[in-house]
Formats: C-alpha cells, sequence, structure tokens
C-alpha cells in the first residue's frame, strides 16, 4: 500500500491533482467552523450538544459536516447546489428548451450549469430566510428536541437578519465553487468529494455517541453491521451486467476490420449513491419551506411525519423516493435508444437480437430488470440503520445509510479515477 501511495505522488499530474483537492477539503472544513455573526455563541452550544443528531437539522448537519450546529458561514453547504441539480434534471424532462441543451453536447451542458448556479443562489436565499426566523424562534420542527423559543440572534432586526443571509448565500456560492474547483482541477467529483469530507468528518464522534449511548454490546454489534453493510455496498457496487456485443467483419481496401468481441457493462447500481442524497433533500425541503412561510399546517406535517426517522411513514415514503430517483437517474445516465443506435452505426449487434428498434427495447428491459434490485439495495442499506436505532432506542442518529453509501461509493469512484491514471503510466493501482 506504501509503495502504491509513492507511485500516486510520482506522477507530477496526478500528484497536483490529489493536492488540490486536500486543500480545498481543507478550506471547505475550516469554513465550516467560521461562525456568522450576530449569532449566541451559548446557545450554538446548545444546538450542538441537544440537536446536533435530531430533527432536519440533524439529517442537513451530516452533509454540511457540523457547520450547521456550528452556524457557520458554510451554514447551507453543498445542499442548495445538490437540490438545483435535482430541479435542472427534473425539469429537463417537461421543458423542451432543457432537452435540447442536454442534447448540444458540452456546449449545452454549460448551459444547464449557469442556470444551475441561478437556481443555487435563489433557493440558497429562501433557505437563509428559512433558517433565520427558525434561529430567532427557535422552531422544533428543524432543530428536534430544542426547547421552543430558543433564540439565537439577541436583538434581532431586519439588518442583522439580511446581514446572516447574505453571508450564508455567499457562503454557498464559495461552496458551489469548491466543488466545481475538484470537478475541474482535482480528482473525482467535487460535489461528492464536499459531501464525503463532511461524512467522514462526523464518523468519529458518531461512534463514541453509539458507545455512550448504547453501551459496549450495542456499540460492537453495530460495528459489526457496520462492517457486513460496507462489504456488501463494495460487492454491489463492482456488480454488472455484461451485455455482449458482436462486431461485423468489413473489407476496406486491402485491410480487414471488426469480427472483434467486446460487452456492454451495465452496473447493478448504476446511478450510484445520487438517489439517495436525492430522496434525502427532498425529505428536508418541506420542513424548510414551512419555516420560510411560517405555513401552520405544514409545519404540523413535518414535525409529525418527516421528523421522526424511525416513523413508519418516513421509511415508506423515503425508500419510495429512492427507488424513483433511481430509475429516474439510471434513465437519465444511459439511454438505450441512442446505444442501439451507436452499436447499429458501428456495425455490430447484439447476438441473438435484431439491430435497431429489437436492441433498444432488450436493454431497456435489462436495465429495467437490475435497476430494481438496484434501488432496493440502496434502501436497504438506507433504513437498516434506522431500524436498529430504533430497536434499541438509540435517539441520536450518529451515522446512517446514507452516510455509509456515501463514503464507500465515492471513495470507491475515487480510487477508479486514480487507478486509471496510474494504469495509463504503467504503475500499480490500488484497486489491482
Amino acid at each position: 500500500m506504501i509503495g502504491r501511495l509513492r507511485n500516486m505522488f510520482r506522477v507530477p499530474d496526478l500528484r497536483n491533482k490529489v493536492l488540490f483537492t486536500l486543500l480545498v477539503i481543507a478550506a471547505y472544513r475550516i469554513g465550516s467552523h467560521i461562525p456568522v455573526p450576530f449569532v449566541d455563541f451559548s446557545a450554538i452550544q446548545s444546538l450542538q450538544q441537544t440537536s446536533a443528531d435530531n430533527g432536519v437539522v440533524g439529517f442537513l448537519n451530516l452533509f454540511s459536516g457540523g457547520a450547521i450546529t456550528s452556524v457557520s458561514v458554510f451554514f447551507l453547504g453543498i445542499m442548495p447546489y445538490i437540490t438545483a441539480s435535482i430541479i435542472m434534471q427534473l425539469l429537463g424532462v417537461v421543458i423542451p428548451k432543457l432537452e435540447e441543451w442536454q442534447n448540444e453536447g458540452q456546449s449545452g451542458q454549460k448551459k444547464i450549469t449557469q442556470w444551475t448556479r441561478y437556481v443555487t443562489m435563489g433557493l440558497a436565499i429562501i433557505q437563509s430566510t428559512g433558517f433565520v426566523f427558525a434561529l430567532k424562534q427557535g422552531n422544533t420542527a428543524l432543530f428536534g428536541n430544542l426547547p421552543q423559543g430558543v433564540n439565537f440572534i439577541p436583538d434581532f432586526n431586519a439588518w442583522r437578519a439580511a446581514m446572516i443571509v447574505l453571508v450564508w448565500t455567499a457562503g454557498t456560492a464559495l461552496v458551489m465553487w469548491l466543488a466545481e474547483s475538484i470537478t475541474a482541477r482535482g480528482i473525482g467529483n467535487g460535489m461528492s468529494i464536499l459531501i464525503f469530507a463532511s461524512v467522514v468528518s462526523r464518523l468519529p464522534s458518531g461512534f463514541g455517541t453509539i458507545f455512550a449511548e448504547g453501551g459496549w454490546y450495542k456499540g460492537v454489534v453495530i460495528f459489526i453491521i457496520l462492517i457486513g453493510m460496507v462489504a456488501a455496498i463494495v460487492y454491489v457496487e463492482s456488480g454488472q451486467r455484461r451485455i455482449p456485443v458482436q462486431f461485423a467483419k468489413r473489407v476496406v481496401g486491402r485491410r480487414m476490420y471488426g469480427g472483434q468481441s467486446t460487452y456492454i457493462p451495465l452496473k447493478v447500481n448504476q446511478s450510484g449513491v445520487i438517489p439517495v442524497i436525492f430522496a434525502s433533500s427532498i425529505l428536508s425541503f418541506p420542513a424548510l419551506i414551512a419555516t420560510a412561510t411560517n405555513w401552520q399546517a405544514l409545519q404540523t406535517f413535518t414535525s409529525k411525519y418527516l421528523v421522526r426517522q424511525s416513523s413508519l411513514f418516513y421509511m415508506g415514503f423515503y425508500t419510495l423516493l429512492i427507488v424513483f430517483f433511481a430509475y429516474f437517474y439510471t434513465a437519465i445516465a444511459f439511454n438505450p435508444a441512442q446505444q442501439a443506435d451507436i452499436i447499429r452505426k458501428q456495425g455490430g449487434f447484439i447476438p441473438g437480437i435484431r439491430p435497431g428498434p429489437p436492441t433498444e427495447r432488450y436493454l431497456a428491459k435489462v436495465l429495467n430488470r437490475i435497476t430494481l434490485p438496484g434501488s432496493l439495495f440502496l434502501a436497504a442499506i438506507a433504513l437498516t440503520p434506522l431500524i436498529v436505532f430504533a430497536a434499541w432506542n438509540i435517539t441520536q442518529f450518529p451515522f446512517g445509510g446514507t452516510s455509509l453509501l456515501i463514503t464507500v461509493g465515492v471513495a470507491l469512484e475515487t480510487m477508479k479515477q486514480i487507478d486509471s491514471q496510474l494504469m495509463m503510466r504503467n504503475y500499480e493501482g490500488f484497486l489491482a
């Protein structure tokens, strides 16, 4: 392992990418602990002790690495960017102009990215406004078991509220820029890397919470369950259905081309951790809207159904969202009609399947069949810790299936990218 790490730093280009990624992560973690002005620090400490792992704040706190309970400049973290990406992808199905941009390639993707940034800023302003009033009121729908009426912002007025909203919105813009910088100049997907850093930063304290509340016996059992879940995630993430493709021989001049066989790798979990992240974002959004609009009926609904993660309604709705987004994102990532057309134009065919529409239907059928177990696996991993904690009456949720999926999934994808860079230069990779 040490030799492989040494190989990674022998390649100047790869070394610069890794160091740049680590530098951005360090800047992100520092910003997650710089508090905004005009807040009561003693009240922040009570929030960290009482509600760090409860309510919607505890859920969002997982993705911000403690930035929410620290009331930092990166309070919103990467969540507005994730929500904006969800909105843009959903609108791409119903708005012809967005669908046209998706088919334009690189130029169209730049336009979609630009509009995603605009939507992110709009969502950041809305969410910041909602959280400012929630901090002033100590809203229990967001902060879990926090006593009603705790005021985090003494001498509250419009100017102070506007300044905090401005700081949080600027912090969201900076986090978005950091994520895009990692994608462009670093290793891996920037959004996933920042979420990964946030989740990993809370795992040590999470295990301490389990052992403190549940005792050594429950802590060891949960740790064994954790190891089994990690092994299952690695196994399923590596699983794929290989569709054989045969290319016909053709003569060009005096040379003969084609005739080789290859395959199309269809992963069992084609969408990765995206469905879980999307489902988590959707579940947290109603509480934010209820706080921003002071909609009493919606606040009552979220307090009753969407705050208690151990409730049957929450688990059932969470499962449905994961399955839906797994199919939705897979349909976006892999287009059977486009793939069938590419195979036909290259003179290839799937053995036993005619080119054209039959190939398209066959690929769509296989994709739908393997997506179902993949989505159910994601739901099982996401719900297993919730069920265990509820059965043992552990009120704190230091980590869950969401954090494990993100941690293992992002780590595997990043290692694969590093491996491909090392293999190109005749070095042995981590996954060899």
